[in-house]
């Protein structure tokens, strides 16, 4: 699994440009799967058969795409403006080097040098319409050839190993949802299990919520990462979420409040298998759940995620013990589900 994770952190895949990801999502998904299709938003949905014939009652999902930038104008210097796609702290854009548009444009986040900003300025963080990218273009002219307005850029990051435990990756917070999600469709399933692959999660969910209307599942299992808080500076009775402990089971965040049941399954699930597991105390920020569980006439729904530091950034690390940990508990799941009447 680690290559394969690996290999879709590697692709860019901005919100709405997800079409590269999407590829090999269907390459590798169209191996298993009995049906497989794409739709109107660009998620990838793809039915696989078990033992147990169960319909459309369990959906497992993870996102597809990633923050990045937007190009909004091109200045008569050459330079490009843009916009943030998705939640991106602006203290991490500084120096970092892109790839813009269909065409991969190298591109480096560009700000104005540090000898020349004045003491007020060096106390704040810079605005958003302060930076630019610049790719070595000498005026507009030049410019226009090479990129389009509205076109994305993605953070250049190729994933390696850091250390003897930890994934380093663009993206991985999404992609290692997708990565276990694939992993498991090799396998034969006890139960019917519908696959959905999302667009456009870092943008509001947009991708899960038409997803969920048109599968129409009874229970939901959306995997995800969570943001790690065993990092310099947080107090120790506050990293209540570390990498190397295992599996994050949420019970709530700023929109879903977990199906009680489920959350006592999972939870009874990890200790019953020897799976590490922990709770996210925090409960800032929200994703794919929130929109599959409002779909239609309401999923029950629940998550479970790989803890993260930092993510929005173009290096993001997770654990592989954890990450292992993440596709045991979601195997547990689809078995113990397979077992009810």
């Amino acid at each position: 699994m680690k290559e394969l994770l690996k290999r879709l952190c590697s692709i860019p895949g901005v919100s709405s440009w997800e079409d590269q990801v999407r590829d090999c999502v269907m390459d590798v998904a169209g191996q298993y799967a009995t049906e497989l299709r794409v739709d109107a938003m660009g998620n990838v949905i793809a039915f696989k058969e078990g033992v147990k014939p169960t319909g459309n009652k369990l959906l497992l999902t993870a996102h597809m795409d990633e923050v990045g930038l937007m190009v909004r104008s091109i200045t008569d210097e050459g330079y490009l403006k843009f916009d943030t796609v998705g939640s991106i702290d602006r203290r991490v854009l500084l120096g970092k080097r892109v790839l813009v548009g269909p065409k991969l444009i190298p591109a480096m986040v560009g700000l104005k040098a540090y000898h020349l900003v004045s003491r007020d300025e060096e106390k704040n963080v810079p605005k958003l319409e302060d930076f630019y990218l610049d790719i070595g273009a000498n005026n507009k002219e030049e410019a226009q050839p090479l990129v389009n307005l509205g076109d994305v850029a993605a953070f250049e990051s190729p994933p390696e190993e850091l250390g003897p435990n930890l994934l380093k990756g663009r993206a991985l917070d999404s992609r290692v949802g997708c990565a276990v999600l694939l992993w498991l469709m090799r396998e034969n399933l006890p139960m019917d299990c519908t696959f959905v692959f999302t667009a456009q999660q870092e943008v509001g969910a947009r991708g899960a919520f038409g997803a969920a209307f048109s599968v129409k599942p009874e229970i939901a299992l959306v995997l995800e990462g969570a943001p790690a808080f065993d990092i310099a500076g947080v107090p120790a009775h506050k990293k209540s979420c570390a990498l190397g402990e295992g599996v994050v089971i949420p019970f709530m965040d700023k929109g879903i409040i977990a199906d009680r049941a489920l959350f006592e399954t999972l939870r009874s699930l990890a200790e019953t298998h020897g799976i590490p597991w922990q709770l996210r105390e925090n409960t800032t920020g929200s994703g794919d759940a929130m929109a599959v569980q409002r779909a239609a006439s309401g999923v029950r729904t629940a998550s479970i995620a790989v803890p993260v530091r930092y993510s929005h950034t173009p290096a993001t690390l997770a654990n592989a013990a954890d990450i292992e940990a993440v596709y045991q508990l979601t195997r547990a799941f689809i078995i113990h589900l397979s077992k009810e009447d």
